[in-house]
């Protein structure tokens, strides 16, 4: 089995992201395609088989050399039937993914959210090597954690284990979330939540620096307000610590009940380094029980964008080696 590659598929709204692993875990051959949302999920499917078959032709391989295909997906799976019960960036909705994707391709396919398969993905070739009980957090437009004990995820009964963005931290009011309800933990420590405070301080005149690129460029970019605070834009700071204070606030109730030896942050926010994470770590320490902030590091996430798909190749690996 050792010879065999593995292919791992991230799922995105936008993108499709596919790589040829080895089994080892390392990427052979990587790819990204857009997402045909609109072709439904047997287009997605077929887009899906046909990039696999691509990369594999590139090897001068072909499909019954796989060892199989893992798969993350932008919501809740049944894991142990590779069902999503729904992704709504993709409109999918009670979709038998792995039944579909076997008969499609005629390799084992196994399935997960893909968030969990990022946490995978540290865990066997990133920032979590050697940890058996952490944690990994995806900051990006909302906020994704997946969660990893004793080397395994935590799934729960529905597939929605691990989802920190939706830890409740404002109980009273507080931003829409896209689950519908407020107070949620991603409308406070997402890019998104950063560019909405941004804006707003812009809009109000309270940060000249942030107007004027408003003005220029008609939106902000969470990077916009990172590099505002770095260069002592005052607003842009406050902006900043809010974030932070809310996601240390939140990662302490989840090493409260988890008491993980690791945190990994990664997405699009997590690029701003050490300005962001030794701020989190001081709120991390003030709200957590003393024991669980003790044997707890947060560090950065290494894999970037190629989390999900090593991830996904974890799935074929600890089922096939």
């Amino acid at each position: 089995m050792g010879q065999k590659k593995i292919a791992g598929v991230d799922i995105g709204g936008t993108s499709i992201k596919v790589a040829l692993l080895s089994f080892e875990g390392e990427i052979v051959r990587k790819t990204q395609v857009p997402t045909p949302v609109s072709a439904g999920e047997d287009g997605v499917m077929a887009k899906i088989v046909e990039t696999v078959d691509h990369l594999l032709a590139e090897e001068g391989q072909s499909r019954n050399e796989l060892a199989g295909i893992g798969m993350g997906v932008p919501g809740p799976v049944d894991e142990a039937t590779g069902h999503v019960y729904q992704a709504v960036n993709l409109g999918w909705r009670d979709t038998p993914l792995k039944q579909k994707m076997e008969q499609l391709g005629g390799v084992p396919v196994w399935v997960d959210n893909d968030a969990n398969t990022a946490a995978l993905g540290e865990m066997w070739r990133g920032a979590g090597q050697g940890a058996k009980n952490m944690v990994a957090i995806t900051l990006g437009t909302g906020v994704g954690g997946g969660v990893i004990v004793n080397g395994q995820i935590v799934h729960g009964v529905r597939g929605v284990g691990g989802e920190i963005g939706h830890v409740t931290i404002e109980p009273t009011g507080g931003p829409l979330c896209n689950c519908g309800r407020t107070g949620c933990l991603e409308t406070y420590a997402s890019a998104t939540a950063i560019i909405r405070e941004g804006t707003g301080a812009a809009a109000e005149g309270k940060s000249p620096r942030l107007a004027l690129l408003l003005k220029q460029n008609g939106s902000l970019t969470a990077k916009d307000v990172f590099d505002a605070a770095r260069e002592g834009d005052q607003v842009a700071v406050q902006v900043i610590d809010k974030a932070a204070f809310y996601l240390g606030l939140g990662l302490s109730h989840v090493a409260n009940i988890l008491n993980p030896g690791r945190i990994v942050i990664g997405g699009g926010v997590a690029a701003a380094g050490e300005f962001l994470f030794s701020r989190v770590r001081e709120h991390f320490q003030r709200f957590s029980f003393c024991h669980a902030a003790e044997s707890c590091e947060i560090v950065p996430a290494t894999l970037g964008n190629d989390a999900g798909v090593i991830g996904a190749a974890w799935l074929v690996h600890q089922q096939v080696e």
